[in-house]
């Protein structure tokens, strides 16, 4: 087994698989979080927190706490990996590499400890520098959507509801829909921050009862205490050999949250984006090749990648459910195996989603011409429920109004699909009973786009003053 290791070690990186997250998809900042030379130094400044505390008990002296400072960081995972390859514990593995190299500090490592006293707590605090990263990331999607949404609060355009056009909205308003989603997971995210809780220091079993027979059961609180604020890492109050799994379920779930309000967007910008609408488009860089058979493409592969990760973030709340229900009594090791690559890769997709969207928003166009085609084209439609409702206010039979109005628009519907321009306003204009209730003029009126727009720019604005204030209290909350 440590043959074949060191072999693998040996071949150039791209001879053997590597998972995309570890190069494609991803910031460095987040690969490195999740990387195993993190997650070992993470383990070690755990075993140095512990024999630190434990040393305030007289477990542990001065001069095994300096040897083990001076190796903290001083990881050899190639030999951690041989030791692995002879005992199958690679956390043991590590404490042995870990107390080779420190020999009068060594012997007092672990001390009292399970291995989950270790892990679960080093990945909780993992989780939550992954975390920090996450709400980074999304604070700069806010600011993106906040200012897009400022620039287009004004401007109208044809919605759409079952992929037909409807009645005119604006396109800040629009996108306001997604950032008002985006704000909940904001506000949820940063309160399971708030949340987070580790194992602790409680042993096999969660009675903390080897710790007992060291220190005192009476000065088991005071212990964890003096733990839990040196990791800066609030403690669960009861657990079995793991912490709750149910934190992880609950964190995996709001990530696969913000994953959602990102797909919709994206989704709707390939359809917005499709030649026919034409209305909106990704950003294509200069010497970009849209497709290696036709030079003419301008796909929306930015979108594209946000929702091909999105569908399988969707599905990783799933596993963490599974690792929650179905792990029995005290613990078993079903949840391992799955975690070693479900936590770090749902952070890794959010993150990867997240910094597209801040790419698309920084650089996606809105096309003003193709925008007033399709509100010229659609909105008089749209329209008719506004003249139908001043015909019945005015005295008129609504059955009658609205049968009237069904015969003009699928004539002046007809006339579109030709080519030709919208004849609705002329068509009402010109009908007997529609014209000679409210007149041409009037119903010039009622048929303008930007009268019919309801509380859209007001409302878009409100979701731009609240991106400012939740991110301004952030910003206390951080100093304080």
């Amino acid at each position: 087994m440590a043959v074949v290791r060191s072999k693998i070690m040996e071949m150039s990186l791209w001879e053997v698989y590597q998972s995309p997250f570890s190069w494609r998809y991803g910031s460095p900042e987040m690969r490195r979080i999740w990387s195993e030379g993190e997650k070992r130094r993470t383990w070690r400044r755990i075993w140095l927190a512990l024999a630190e505390v434990q040393a305030q008990f007289g477990l542990v002296g001065e001069d095994q706490l300096s040897d083990l400072r001076r190796n903290v960081e001083n990881i050899d995972l190639e030999r951690a990996l041989a030791i692995e390859a002879e005992i199958h514990h690679d956390l043991m593995a590590e404490l042995r590499t870990f107390a080779e190299q420190s020999p009068l500090g060594g012997g007092v490592l672990h001390l009292g400890a399970t291995s989950m006293d270790i892990e679960d707590n080093a990945e909780v605090l993992r989780l939550r520098a992954a975390l920090d990263l996450i709400l980074e990331r999304l604070k700069e999607v806010l600011i993106l959507f906040g200012e897009r949404i400022e620039q287009t609060a004004d401007l109208p355009i044809i919605g759409f509801t079952h992929l037909q056009p409807a009645e005119p909205t604006t396109l800040g308003y629009r996108l306001a829909f997604y950032a008002q989603d985006l704000i909940m997971e904001w506000q949820a995210l940063h309160r399971l921050r708030r949340e987070l809780r580790g194992k602790g220091f409680k042993g096999a079993v969660g009675t903390a009862a080897a710790y007992a027979e060291l220190i005192g059961s009476e000065n088991l609180s005071a212990f964890e205490e003096m733990l839990s604020q040196k990791l800066k890492l609030a403690f669960y109050a009861v657990t079995t050999q793991v912490a709750p799994r149910l934190q992880e379920y609950r964190l995996i779930s709001e990530i696969a949250a913000v994953g959602a309000v990102l797909n919709k967007f994206a989704f709707d910008l390939r359809f917005l984006q499709s030649p026919p609408l034409g209305e909106w488009q990704e950003p294509f860089a200069h010497q970009q090749v849209g497709s290696s058979a036709m030079p003419f493409k301008r796909n929306p592969i930015l979108a594209e990648k946000i929702n091909s990760l999105a569908r399988l973030l969707a599905v990783l709340p799933q596993s963490a459910w599974g690792n929650a229900a179905f792990s029995l009594l005290e613990r078993t090791l079903d949840d391992s195996a799955n975690r070693r690559s479900l936590l770090p890769e749902s952070f890794l997709i959010a993150d990867e989603m997240l910094m597209t969207s801040r790419r698309i928003l920084k650089g996606m166009h809105f096309h003003q011409t193709a925008i007033q085609r399709n509100l010229q084209q659609f909105t008089p439609f749209a329209a008719t429920e506004r003249v139908l409702m001043a015909l019945v206010k005015e005295g008129a039979d609504r059955q009658e109004m609205h049968e009237r109005l069904r015969g003009h628009s699928l004539t002046a519907w007809q006339a579109v699909q030709a080519g030709q321009e919208n004849p609705l306003v002329d068509l009402l204009s010109q009908d007997e009973r529609i014209g000679g209730i409210l007149g041409a003029g009037r119903i010039h009126q009622l048929m303008r786009v930007d009268t019919y727009l309801g509380i859209a720019r007001q409302e878009a604005r409100r979701i731009v003053e609240q991106i400012r204030m939740e991110i301004q209290e952030n910003t206390k909350e951080q100093h304080t």
